[in-house]
């Protein structure tokens, strides 16, 4: 092989290359960007349902096993119907609690099957005045179905 040759084959190459990569990094923040809207889709669900306090529904937008480390321990759920039994809703009412939303959340792990979210959330009173505001980490996940749902959550909340 001459230099020439070898110049347009290493420039071909060169050109193959790129092509391949940018077509694969185009895929993958494809894919990223329908994970984050999946995600950000189940947490609307987890809120909706959090605040209509239904807890099949809200059993429902989560992934099983599901985990919450908070207040200093780890809990962990094997299905819907475990999670469904207990008396969340007695214990925030009696600290005043009527509503929650979102403050922020902002993906800072992304994958097509797993989003970690950064996420502020304030707990408001029947009187819209907020009772307190909390820092957490939600991990939603894609399970076997398809289903987007929070699988663990770590929260500075009681």
């Amino acid at each position: 092989m001459n230099k020439l040759t070898i110049k347009t084959f290493a420039l071909l190459c060169c050109l193959m290359f790129s092509a391949g990569f940018a077509s694969a990094q185009t895929t993958s923040a494809d894919e990223n960007t329908e994970a984050v809207a999946g995600a950000m889709a189940a947490l609307d669900d987890f809120m909706r349902t959090f605040n209509a306090r239904d807890m099949q529904a809200w059993a429902a937008t989560l992934n099983y096993p599901h985990v919450r480390f908070a207040s200093g321990t780890v809990t962990v759920w094997q299905s819907a119907e475990e999670f469904a039994q207990q008396p969340t809703f007695e214990r925030l009412t009696a600290t005043g609690w009527d509503h929650s939303a979102w403050l922020s959340r902002e993906p800072v792990l992304v994958s097509s099957g797993k989003v970690h979210i950064n996420t502020v959330f304030q707990r408001y009173n029947a009187s819209n005045e907020p009772i307190g505001t909390y820092e957490s980490l939600y991990i939603v996940t894609r399970d076997a179905q398809g289903k987007w749902g929070t699988q663990a959550r770590s929260s500075l909340a009681p």
